[in-house]
């Protein structure tokens, strides 16, 4: 493994979640991985400017913050809650150095089977978070998840419904997520990678192999690169062809990998990029 083939390497602060922020950076340094990609929890847990301290003074790049989004509520109340999170979510996207914060959708409210409904309302919520985000220097990223999430966390499916929504705005404003874990199975997927490329609209590519069988809850089966059914390499392809030459994150939910020692997860992370992934 070298520090060459880690170059455009990100971890995602979620597959190594057992590691403190501290441990997280003293590992990334030690092993010469350039970028984290952050989540909100645990960097609110350790402090918002403490942890822009910590990633700046060890020269890592923080490549995303996870996550934004939940935008489908109907209540007054609740959207306005949720559009005041999403305001939050941008300052901490940019106190923290990064310019990208990728958005989940959100599900169907609780009674609903209004899956066109649910998406209109997320198209609204942006329409008011894209020009705050712009004001800030962030960049909004539409993550489609995989459709067995559809009802409870993201109506959002497919790399086309995330292009139709992120198309009303400016590709300054709102983009893609682009995500080999959610977006595998479809074989419309790579002509849409083509068509969010030729806009400037992949705001973050991520990567997480397909295992199964899927655990009880399937939130936690995304699987080691290179344990699954997903050709790293040929989804790469697709996005590089596409004009994507920016970080490419890891981001595994793993409980089998969450139970190991932090530093060895990252340590085998980094070299299974080395052999899928990196030229």
């Amino acid at each position: 493994m070298t520090t060459a083939g880690l170059a455009r390497f990100s971890i995602n602060q979620m597959t190594v979640k057992q590691l403190s922020l501290p441990e997280l950076v003293d590992a990334c340094r030690d092993l010469g991985v350039p970028g984290v990609g952050l989540w909100r929890e645990p960097v609110r847990a350790y402090g918002l400017d403490a942890t822009a301290k910590l990633v700046r003074d060890a020269g890592l790049a923080v490549t995303t913050l996870c996550r934004g989004g939940f935008l489908t509520a109907t209540g007054p109340a609740e959207r306005a809650a949720a559009l005041a999170d999403n305001r939050r979510a941008v300052d901490e996207a940019a106190t923290l150095g990064t310019d990208t914060l990728v958005l989940v959708s959100g599900g169907l409210p609780p009674g609903s089977r209004d899956l066109r409904g649910a998406r209109e309302r997320t198209a609204d919520a942006l329409a008011e978070l894209g020009p705050y985000a712009e004001d800030h220097g962030v960049r909004l990223a539409i993550e489609p998840l995989h459709p067995m999430f559809a009802s409870d966390r993201c109506v959002v499916s497919t790399l086309a419904q995330a292009l139709d929504l992120a198309e009303r705005f400016p590709a300054h404003q709102v983009g893609v997520t682009v995500d080999t874990y959610h977006i595998w199975w479809d074989d419309t997927a790579p002509a849409q990678i083509a068509r969010a490329g030729a806009q400037g609209r992949i705001h973050t590519f991520q990567l997480a192999d397909w295992t199964t069988p899927l655990p009880a809850g399937v939130l936690n089966g995304r699987g080691q690169i290179g344990d699954g059914a997903i050709d790293m390499r040929e989804w790469q392809g697709h996005v590089e062809a596409a004009g994507y030459t920016g970080p490419i994150e890891v981001e595994l939910f793993n409980d089998a990998l969450w139970a190991r020692d932090g530093r060895e997860v990252l340590a085998e992370t980094a070299r299974r990029f080395t052999e899928h992934v990196a030229p």
